[in-house]
């Protein structure tokens, strides 16, 4: 087992090593990943249940409160 995974580990390891593309679109990737998931959830996904509701207890009646609507909705 430990040798099996010694070599995956090598195998990664010499594979990224040897990459001259590849580093490039990684790094690409990573940038990509940063503003998607940092950049864009400050901006576009506000957090609407601490603006809007003051305690713990009101955040859980509101979201319940939704769910429940849908689903008395649905029938």
């Amino acid at each position: 087992m430990r040798t099996t995974a010694i070599k995956v580990f090598s195998f990664y390891r010499d594979g990224f090593a040897g990459m001259t593309v590849g580093k490039s679109l990684w790094k690409i990737i990573i940038i990509k990943l940063v503003v998607m998931f940092a950049v864009l959830k400050l901006f576009f996904f506000p957090n609407f249940l601490k603006h809007n509701f003051e305690t713990d207890e009101q955040r859980a009646n509101h979201v319940l409160e939704q769910i429940t609507r849908q689903v008395a909705d649905n029938n």
